[in-house]
C-alpha cells in the first residue's frame, strides 16, 4: 500500500527529530575527504517547474530567441540569477 504524502511527511519528521547517537551508521562504509572535495550540494536537485501566461516586451523575447532554441530555459535562469543575486544582497 502506498504511504500518503501527509503519513510520509509525518514520518520523514520523526526521522529528522531523532538524535545522531540513536542512529545505526555501522552500515555505511568509511570516506575520506579526498573523496568529498569534488562533491557539489544540490547537483540533482530540480525545481518544480509551473506552467504561468507572462508578458514580456516583445524587444526582450526577439532577444531571447534569436540565441537558438531553449529561450525559455534562458530566460530561467536569468530570472534564477537575479533573484540569487538579490536574495544574497539583503
Amino acid at each position: 500500500m502506498k504511504k500518503t504524502r501527509e503519513t510520509a511527511r509525518k514520518e520523514l519528521a520523526k526521522l529528522a527529530a531523532k538524535p545522531e547517537s540513536e542512529i545505526d551508521f555501522s552500515d555505511i562504509p568509511a570516506t575520506s575527504e579526498a573523496e568529498w572535495k569534488d562533491a557539489v550540494r544540490g547537483k540533482f536537485y530540480r525545481p518544480v517547474k509551473k506552467q504561468l501566461t507572462v508578458r514580456i516586451d516583445a524587444d526582450i523575447l526577439e532577444w531571447l530567441k534569436s540565441q537558438g532554441s531553449g529561450y525559455q530555459s534562458r530566460l530561467n535562469s536569468i530570472l534564477r540569477s537575479a533573484m540569487l543575486k538579490n536574495s544574497k544582497s539583503r
